[in-house]
């Protein structure tokens, strides 16, 4: 079964009479025989657009019942069952109401045509999913129901239905569209002059895209490879120079004297990476070109006039804009040119525009000599010796030594011709090999003082010595490069798979790795930049340096990093060689970026994990401990109210110290959870000021029985520097633990000590004690250890002790008691000018 045809009217909002066109396109397909239904139409109560519904068969919708009201959707197999040539579905974009066939009704038209059958149906371009947040940003409504556009896209037609700003507003102040009611509201908030009129553009030149692919389909399809100049397309060749933007500029007033014109500026590089264009000035060129309304693409291709014109003929462009050459007259017996071949080669059907610039004739530069790479000093000996030393050494061969013969005069030439080649490279050789030969010749060679030669042999002779000059020139600045070339990839290795290492183990933040780019390319500053979106802002992920880059067009190197980041380095522009480096320096600042952000993630995890055990074992706690003296309150205060016992004077006061010591211990409990609260949101804000500690202590010992605890505190201690009142609670909890782990009879020990700059103060018991495996674990919330009774706690005492210890710069920890039990170690500060002296 073939699969049905979509056809959509697309407006640019509503009222521009979408729904009218279908319904006419309907009448029309009617009176020439073509069996057609309304699937669903909107009619909005609309005069004319009810009035067009007269005469057409209409498919009775199917009712739904959604939160007490009654509802009418697309009743699609209905549709399906009628099975017409053509549906008529308005309103393409719709939400069903929940309990319908498909959760969107472009779904339901998808069934339709799937079962072969035609469906027109309408869009407005606000509903198109891909711009939503541009429709937003305009009109401010942020549009809920929306429509793939792919599902737009695959429509087999395309009808604009267009109207004019200001005819749609008068259509709306007649009452053609909405209610009277409504009229003024709308006029004034969505359908403004400005929002229709930018409504309007942007389903111009969505359909003028779709146009677009329509035509570059039908040339692929039937091989077209001639340029249809159906609108301008203008591509302009850059360089990497400063003409570029005179360049781009004349290519953007091309495009604006004919309509819908499009400049697309192309860099085209070899496919070695190697490129003398500034990354910098292209980073310019590129945002130019992009806030003219035009697009920036990188091609590569080692011939650049024929990877120029295969690009434009791509785009189906119909101009080239190049610059006047920069190359210096000389220069041009290398090859006629970029722009020239163009030129020759662009055929009828492109049009090339050579435009002068400020930088036309002023030569583009040399290419650095490969000698260059030995470093300065080398290079300048190699011509020295290359040029100077075949002088020197005729004028000793002439003056000062016997005839020696011309073969070991050559030998001797040679000799200089290899040594300027291990010191400057190949030009140096080729220098010395050119100027030994014409003195071997003047000299040497009879007859002397003339560049004849008589003897036949000796013209073998000093062509040989050229060529063997020139091979061994050749042989040693080839060894001399690959040793070079060795030497930097064995630089960029260690480099590599140091990054990889430490990237690999973690061991890097992001900060160490941007000052170890900084490091190794001796830049300024080192920032990585990043953004939400295409149109959001850059914001700075991490950086190193003074003045970092805020923007990549800021930088003096930019190094893209997938479509929403990138690594800007400030200080001079890296050649080529070297940003092949800090392309994998830039993916791994990513990975470590995304790592730091995924361990950031997963502490918070963490918390999140622990505030869930807490909770739950708060709920576990609450659900015995808490209910425990609950119970026993009741009780108590249920046998006081009972009428039918007659309590004496003492079984009333037992019952009321049950109902007290119930409440004390409520209080203590809830006290202890309310700390454990405050500790885990951080909301403990110590005041932190000098302390007594007999004033603390014995305060702290008010919870606990009388002659249960044996205090040892100094009057010779200093004074501390803590919140007196989280320091008087955490003692307080550490000594009820100890007093309720203490066997009956034995006092629990608290005593104090000076020592450094801190005071220590002990609690000892002689309780089972604690293993040293365990000694941590006893001071995490809700924990008991060993076979520690039911309700004597929720095991927060001890954890709400060391929270208050930390906050207030002290700490807390368990030892084993010499002779059986467990103390606890409380570590405070002393005051700054407390401290101690020392004893000598």
């Amino acid at each position: 079964m073939a699969r049905g045809r979509l056809r959509i009217y697309l407006g640019a909002a509503p009222g521009v009479g979408k729904t009218y066109a279908m319904l006419s396109e309907a009448h029309r397909r009617i009176e020439r025989g073509t069996d057609c239904v309304v699937a669903f139409v909107e009619h909005h109560h609309r005069p004319r657009t009810e009035v067009m519904l007269h005469g057409l068969e209409q498919v009775p919708r199917r009712e739904l019942t959604y939160r007490g009201s009654v509802f009418t959707e697309m009743d699609v197999d209905a549709v399906l069952a009628r099975r017409p040539q053509v549906a008529l579905v308005d309103e393409l974009p719709h939400t069903n109401i929940p309990g319908s066939r498909n959760a969107k009704r472009w779904q339901d038209v998808e069934e339709l045509l799937a079962a072969g059958i035609d469906v027109i149906s309408t869009v407005n371009i606000q509903h198109l999913e891909s711009l939503g947040d541009v429709v937003e940003s305009i009109t401010g409504v942020r549009q809920q129901e929306t429509v793939p556009d792919e599902v737009v896209r695959r429509a087999d037609q395309i009808e604009l239905v267009d109207m004019s700003p200001q005819a749609l507003r008068r259509r709306m102040a007649h009452g053609n569209i909405y209610q009277p009611d409504k009229v003024d509201a709308a006029l004034s908030n969505y359908f403004r002059p400005g929002n229709l009129t930018a409504l309007r553009e942007l389903a111009l030149l969505w359909v003028a895209d779709r146009v677009d692919e329509y035509l570059n389909e039908y040339r692929r399809e039937h091989r077209v490879s001639a340029i249809w100049g159906s609108r301008e397309r203008i591509v302009v060749g850059l360089t990497g120079g400063p003409e570029g933007r005179t360049l781009i500029r004349r290519a953007a007033r091309l495009a604006e004297k004919g309509a819908g014109g499009e400049v697309l500026a192309v860099y085209i590089s070899r496919s070695d990476g190697l490129t003398s264009a500034s990354p910098k000035e292209l980073a310019d060129q590129r945002t130019l070109v992009e806030d003219l309304g035009g697009t920036f693409h990188h091609v590569v291709g080692d011939d650049i006039p024929a990877a120029l014109l295969d690009f434009a003929r791509g785009v189906n462009a119909t101009q080239i804009v190049l610059g006047v050459s920069r190359r210096r007259s000389w220069q041009y017996v290398f090859g006629p040119g970029v722009g020239a071949t163009v030129a020759r080669e662009s055929g009828p059907d492109l049009d090339v525009h050579l435009i002068t610039h400020d930088e036309a004739g002023k030569g583009r530069g040399l290419p650095v000599a490969r000698g260059a790479r030995l470093g300065r000093s080398r290079v300048i000996w190699g011509w020295a010796v290359g040029v100077l030393g075949p002088a020197l050494l005729t004028w000793l061969l002439t003056s000062t030594t016997p005839d020696v013969g011309l073969a070991n005069d050559m030998l001797l030439f040679l000799t200089l011709t290899v040594a300027a080649a291990l010191l400057g490279g190949l030009f140096p050789a080729l220098a010395s090999a050119v100027v030994g030969s014409l003195l071997l010749n003047w000299y040497f060679t009879p007859p002397v003082h003339t560049l004849t030669i008589a003897d036949p042999k000796n013209i073998v002779a000093i062509a040989i010595f050229v060529g063997v000059a020139v091979s061994v020139a050749s042989v040693v600045d080839l060894a001399a490069r690959r040793t070079h070339q060795a030497a930097r990839l064995r630089a960029e290795s260690e480099i590599l798979s140091f990054l990889a290492g430490n990237v690999l183990r973690g061991e890097t933040t992001l900060e160490a790795l941007l000052e170890r780019v900084r490091e190794t390319f001796g830049m300024e500053s080192v920032a990585l930049l990043e953004r939400t979106g295409e149109t959001a802002p850059w914001t700075c992920a991490g950086s190193v340096g003074p003045r970092p880059a805020e923007i990549p067009e800021d930088a003096d190197v930019d190094v893209p990093v997938g479509d929403h980041m990138a690594l800007s380095l400030r200080g001079r522009v890296l050649p080529a060689a070297d940003r092949r480096v800090l392309a994998a320096f830039a993916a791994q600042a990513a990975v470590v970026l995304d790592r730091q952000r995924l361990q950031s993630e997963a502490g918070r995890a963490k918390e999140l994990a622990e505030g869930n055990r807490i909770r739950t074992a708060l709920l576990a706690a609450v659900s015995h401990d808490l209910r425990t003296p609950l119970a026993g309150i009741k009780a108590a205060v249920t046998s006081l109210r009972s009428d039918d016992v007659e309590w004496s004077a003492q079984d009333r006061a037992e019952l009321l110290q049950a109902i007290e010591e119930g409440a004390d211990r409520l209080d203590h409990l809830v006290g202890n959870l309310l700390d454990m609260s405050r500790l885990q949101t951080g909301t403990v804000v110590p005041i932190i000021r000098e302390t007594d500690l007999d004033e603390v202590v014995p305060m702290a010992l008010g919870g606990v029985p009388e002659n249960s605890v044996e205090l040892d505190i100094p009057e010779s201690l200093p004074m501390v520097y803590v919140d007196r009142g989280l320091l008087e609670r955490a003692v307080a909890n550490v000594v009820e633990n100890a007093v309720k782990y203490s066997p009956p009879g034995q006092r629990v020990l608290v005593s104090a000590s000076a020592l450094a700059d801190r005071v220590e103060v002990r609690v000892v018991d002689r309780g089972p004690g604690v293993p040293d495996e365990a000694k941590d674990r006893i001071f995490e919330p809700f924990q008991r250890y060993g076979d520690a009774p039911r309700g004597v706690g929720v095991g927060l005492g001890l954890a709400v002790a060391r929270g208050f210890a930390e906050a207030v710069g002290g700490a807390l920890a368990a030892e084993d008691t010499p002779g059986g039990g467990l103390t606890m170690v409380l570590a405070v500060p002393t005051a700054p000018d407390r401290l101690p002296v020392a004893m000598t």
